[in-house]
């Protein structure tokens, strides 16, 4: 059965939605059945993956719709993909008037886990109800942090709304993994804050780190994850990587 993995973090510009497409993609490449669940309203991960933003269906007509999910997967080289729209920024109050509004995208994910090994969920960078979402459909999270000097700020609200979650409305919720991204192994600082991440989450930390590296920031603008846009980069080796730890501790 495939696992559910939300991909989370309040603070923006850690790399969340870079992990979610690139490492969707690195998974499959690897072998992997994946789909990427986009779930955040500005929609990067959809057009990363090569997808427009027109798409007949998205996650809001998953959520508020009652769309068959089916129905609203598109399929890519990559991987596949529930794409997102703007129209999911309204959701968080559509939501309020439902009853399970927490569990409405758990109640079309459970549907696919016969058919994937892993479905990723690029969540909203804040912890609202569409995370909330989210974190209750997922069994773990995936929690991208940035090597720079706040790295740790936030982190301490994410892991208390977690623990809410786990004890009130998902018990099986629990700590995936934490990816280092934007690392200059050159610097003593990038060295200094993965270490303090380490001590922070003993042995949930890959032992892979996200390199700062330009074609991972050249490739969305192209639709392409960057093993495709360029699968010898630093980034697409190091999401390799990360895939194959993942992988390997099935």
């Amino acid at each position: 059965m495939g696992q559910i993995i939300a991909i989370v973090n309040q603070k923006g510009g850690v790399g969340k939605t870079t992990t979610a497409v690139n490492l969707t993609a690195a998974l499959k490449s690897e072998g992997a059945r994946v789909l990427l669940c986009d779930f955040d309203p500005q929609a990067n991960a959809t057009s990363g993956m090569g997808l427009t933003r027109a798409s007949k269906y998205t996650s809001y007509d998953l959520i508020i719709n009652d769309v068959p999910v089916l129905d609203v997967i598109q399929h890519t080289p990559y991987g596949d993909v529930i794409p997102s729209s703007t129209a999911l920024a309204g959701a968080a109050v559509e939501l309020i008037g439902l009853e399970e509004r927490e569990f409405q995208l758990k109640k079309t994910l459970v549907q696919l886990k016969g058919l994937y090994d892993y479905i990723l969920i690029d969540c909203p960078p804040s912890l609202e109800l569409l995370t909330l979402n989210a974190l209750c459909a997922a069994e773990s999270i995936l929690v991208p942090v940035q090597c720079e000097y706040y790295a740790l700020e936030g982190l301490s609200d994410l892991m208390s709304t977690m623990r809410a979650v786990k004890r009130r409305l998902n018990p099986s919720l629990s700590m995936f993994g934490v990816l280092l991204t934007m690392f200059d192994g050159r610097t003593n600082f990038s060295n200094q804050v993965a270490q303090e991440v380490r001590k922070h989450f003993p042995g949930k930390v890959y032992a892979t780190a996200i390199p700062r590296n330009v074609r991972l920031a050249e490739a969305p603008s192209y639709g392409l994850p960057v093993t495709a846009y360029d699968k010898h980069s630093r980034g697409a080796l190091a999401y390799i990587a990360v895939a194959q730890e993942i992988m390997g501790n099935r």
